[in-house]
């Protein structure tokens, strides 16, 4: 199950740019060798919460798809400012590059609000 969830995510990863270093925070800060084993492929070990991030993460990539149908403009969302009051003017990223994986759940639900 992480083998299928980390391929998305690498996937996903490509598709908002996110460097290695926000592949890490997002993961739950993972060594970067485990990082560059998963990325081949070589899933020998995880957690449960990198699987459950990994989740959120494509739960908020499905969200702003289904509200902003123009994939280039769903991803630039990822990093443009937003005032609502969740991100206080950073963007979404900025908010779940925070680390915590409450700030993904946050962006998660603020994103099915928005869906109704």
């Amino acid at each position: 199950m992480l083998a299928a969830g980390l391929r998305a995510f690498f996937r996903l990863a490509d598709e908002w740019d996110l460097s290695e270093a926000e592949q890490i925070i997002l993961l739950g800060s993972p060594a970067e060798f485990e990082l560059a084993r998963w990325r081949r492929g070589d899933v020998a070990s995880g957690s449960g919460e990198t699987l459950k991030r990994i989740s959120l993460m494509l739960g908020i990539y499905k969200a702003i798809q289904t509200l902003l149908p123009d994939r280039a403009r769903a991803n630039r969302w990822m990093r443009a400012p937003n005032f609502a009051p969740i991100f206080s003017g950073g963007s979404a990223l900025d908010q779940m590059l925070r680390g915590d994986i409450a700030d993904l759940r946050r962006v998660r639900t603020y994103l099915d609000a928005q869906l109704g």
